[in-house]
């Protein structure tokens, strides 16, 4: 059998937006077809028709920058930064307690070092998934559930630990297990931050949480080590699956806006596609992508070396250790102070060309100072270190509409762990090879590069400012049948009319038209021009079935889409477009 797109199911179509009709039920069989009406939400998000649990109560005065601490004003976002932080002390301080069992086994250094692998593992092989998962389903939810499934875990591990029944081998798949809750939870972890922030309180609480993240690194393993020493690794793990738990009773407390039933739930493997096309055709969030890998394979060098550094560069012990690393951390807490103000002075793209120059030099104290000396520039590096993060999470969080922001965020999360994972190993390849001081100097060789690419690879001017609102902007279809969710694929036609003086004008513009067509689930785009009708051109696409195609006109078109369709229309003759609609059907070979 092959499929043939024959079935035209709509008329010319009026240009005047029109708002999404309401739902109906019907059963689809018997030559009935289901109303197309009936897919305006597809997913739990519900996103024609849940808001956001934003507060209210702004810092903003007289058009003045939020506050860096705005966002602990809300109580919502309080209670889960509280959780965030516990949770991730619980995180750092099972890590040291499971890196210190290995080490009572007296097992390899391999297997030690695996614990870290086993962590952030999950991370590039569970992204994508998740991120598709968070979308699909209710995040509260959703976050609670996976919390719910760590703290069984970690608890399982404990109990194990304290029977001496636990063993190399099981502590890393126990190991994996936990990491494979926190992979999963990431994605949807960051998409609910613009629900509980207002957009102009993003920066401050990407800033927050980048705060929470340094500090628990810098705080955590200096705590488990006396924790290990106190209560031993089995009682760390305990303290980890309660610091889960906190994170449950945060969210529990977060009464997000009920949601209406979804009538068709999008298949996980149709949501990830949809993910990879947004992103592919989404020129701003892949810029926001570029800079985070650029800026994070260098960068990984100090963190990844900064061990070989303390005890042979500097002769340190743990101790000695612990303040380096503190002295990262505390730079990232300083950060918190001056990034808003620096916001208000520089653009984006000067904070980052600044911050990958002023981290570059870091590897350079490293190699050239000793520790005393050094350690100044490692609390810049600390500082470099957030701020460049903050502005790209918020950049990522900011450009995002609300059906695709857990998906694009587990690529982002991607590209960073991915950008670290890779870069730690090279670095070290690089290091073992030929010594610490070449792999650090070519670090910050490729630093300094890295600024100095910020002029030609710059975050877009419109980065963080479009409108990611839903747009009602897309004509409704005037059905005389009425398709089931599953027929497809759908071919949309518009005819546009453009007269000779416009029409490079008409084509160049086109160019956006063809970006929202594909990142919202079209795909197959082709711009004619008619050879009959000099005049004429004819824009198509398919979208893979009807429920894609009331997807992509009432959930995922929004203003910005708009505005490129308006800006091409304007090259037409009488500014507008005609409309059809066809369904492929099955003809015999």
């Amino acid at each position: 059998m092959s499929w043939v797109i024959s079935h035209a199911i709509s008329a010319v179509k009026s240009e005047t937006p029109h708002l999404a009709q309401d739902a109906r039920r019907a059963r689809c069989g018997n030559g009935c077809r289901q109303s197309a009406s009936l897919l305006r939400t597809g997913r739990a998000d519900g996103l024609s028709t849940i808001g956001s649990t934003v507060t209210q109560d702004q810092e903003r005065a007289d058009g003045a920058q939020p506050s860096p601490w705005a966002p602990l004003r809300n109580r919502i976002y309080r209670n889960l930064f509280i959780a965030q932080v516990v949770s991730n002390l619980g995180t750092w301080m099972q890590s040291v307690a499971a890196q210190w069992f290995l080490v009572e086994e007296h097992s390899s250094a391999v297997i030690v070092a695996l614990v870290q692998t086993a962590s952030l593992g999950p991370t590039l092989l569970l992204g994508l998934f998740a991120g598709a998962l968070a979308d699909l389903f209710d995040r509260r939810r959703f976050l609670m559930f996976m919390q719910s499934y760590a703290v069984l875990v970690t608890l399982a591990l404990a109990v194990l630990t304290n029977l001496g029944r636990l063993g190399p081998t099981s502590l890393l798949m126990f190991t994996v297990a936990i990491g494979c809750a926190s992979a999963l939870a990431g994605p949807a972890w960051q998409a609910i931050q613009p629900e509980i922030v207002p957009r102009e309180q993003i920066p401050a609480a990407a800033t927050l949480a980048s705060v929470a993240a340094n500090a628990s690194r810098a705080i955590g393993p200096a705590i488990g080590g006396v924790a290990v020493a106190l209560v031993g690794p089995a009682g760390v793990f305990a303290i980890n699956a309660v610091s889960f738990a906190g994170i449950i009773v945060a969210l529990a407390g977060w009464k997000r806006p009920k949601q209406s039933a979804p009538i068709e739930r999008e298949h996980l493997g149709q949501a990830i596609i949809s993910g990879l096309l947004y992103v592919g055709h989404a020129p701003i969030f892949r810029r926001i992508l570029s800079r985070t890998a650029l800026f994070l394979f260098p960068a990984s060098a100090l963190l990844a070396l900064l061990p070989v550094a303390a005890a042979h560069r500097w002769h340190l012990g743990a101790a000695g250790y612990g303040i380096a690393l503190g002295a990262i951390g505390f730079g990232s807490v300083l950060a918190v102070a001056v990034a808003a103000q620096l916001r208000k002075r520089v653009s984006d793209n000067v904070l980052l060309a600044a911050s990958a120059a002023a981290y570059g030099t870091a590897p350079l104290a490293v190699i050239w100072l000793p520790f005393a000396a050094a350690t100044p520039f490692l609390v810049l590096s600390g500082m470099a270190w957030l701020i460049t993060l903050t502005t790209l999470n918020a950049a990522a969080q900011l450009s995002l509409p609300r059906w695709v922001m857990a998906r694009g965020l587990s690529m982002y999360l991607l590209v960073s762990t991915g950008s670290q994972a890779i870069g730690s190993y090279i670095w070290g390849a690089v290091a073992t090879r030929a010594g610490l001081d070449t792999a650090m100097l070519w670090s910050a060789v490729v630093l300094g590069a890295v600024a100095l690419s910020v002029p030609a690879l710059p975050l877009r001017p419109s980065t963080g400012k479009v409108s990611v609102e839903v747009s009602t902007a897309w004509p409704t279809p005037r059905l005389v049948f009425e398709p089931c969710p599953n027929d497809g694929p759908v071919l949309v036609a518009v005819r546009y009319r453009v007269p000779a003086e416009n029409l490079e004008k008409f084509i160049e513009a086109m160019s956006a038209v063809r970006r929202s067509r594909m990142r919202t689930g079209g795909h197959s785009w082709r711009l004619y021009h008619s050879v009959g009708q000099p005049d004429t051109f004819l824009e198509r696409f398919t979208v893979a079935s009807w429920s894609e195609f009331e997807r992509q006109r009432t959930e995922r078109w929004m203003d910005f889409d708009t505005e490129g369709v308006a800006k091409a229309i304007g090259y037409t003759v009488d500014h507008t477009r005609r409309h059809g609609y066809y369904l492929a059907v099955r003809v015999r070979r």
